[in-house]
């Protein structure tokens, strides 16, 4: 990430709004945005695939959930975040991994420039080839501050994505189960 740009073009935003770059309180802006977006999308950098390579061999073949893992993301259509949390279930085919490695897939996603259905995707697409599951159901819920804050402004409005793949696409009940598991 260049971080010299960033403060540049940060810099210039202010300028083009009018703001007293001089000003005490703003003289450090364009490096406080700098290494903000350094944290908030560093997953430009991260790669998804390395946390699940911890996998242990396991008969469990009924669910496992992870529910309302916070999410917060950057809406690369208007660089604005967009909050909320995801569910992540999937059955094993004999292969697990550790909890936490499943709640890192999800934060190293969100945090790059994103819009909801694909990150909702790209986090089932991960499990999907590195656990090599019998399937996988991933729900995002998010309020967008591009629809919060400006344009329609809509504050409270949530987005709802879903992917399903495998056993929770082929198998009604076994949907239901998950959906009744996360909903409850």
């Amino acid at each position: 990430m260049d971080k010299k740009k960033i403060e540049k073009g940060t810099k210039l935003i202010l300028e083009g709004i009018g703001a007293n770059l001089k000003r005490k309180d703003i003289a450090s802006t364009p490096k406080r945005v700098s290494a903000m977006y350094e944290e908030i999308l560093s997953g430009h950098s991260e790669d998804p695939y390395k946390e699940l390579e911890v996998v242990l061999e396991q008969k469990h073949d009924e669910i496992i959930l992870l529910k309302d893992i916070p999410i917060y993301s950057l809406c690369e259509h208007h660089l604005l975040p967009f909050v909320g949390k995801a569910h992540v279930a999937y059955i094993p085919n004999k292969r697990i991994t550790g909890l936490s490695k499943l709640a890192r897939v999800v934060d190293i996603l969100s945090r790059k420039l994103q819009v909801q259905e694909r990150l909702t995707t790209e986090i089932a697409e991960v499990i999907m080839k590195k656990l090599n599951p019998q399937g996988v159901m991933v729900i995002v819920e998010a309020e967008h501050f591009c629809m919060s804050m400006r344009g329609v402004k809509k504050p409270g409005v949530i987005t709802k994505t879903s992917v399903v793949k495998g056993i929770f696409r082929k198998n009604q009940k076994t949907r239901q189960e998950a959906l009744s598991l996360i909903f409850s």
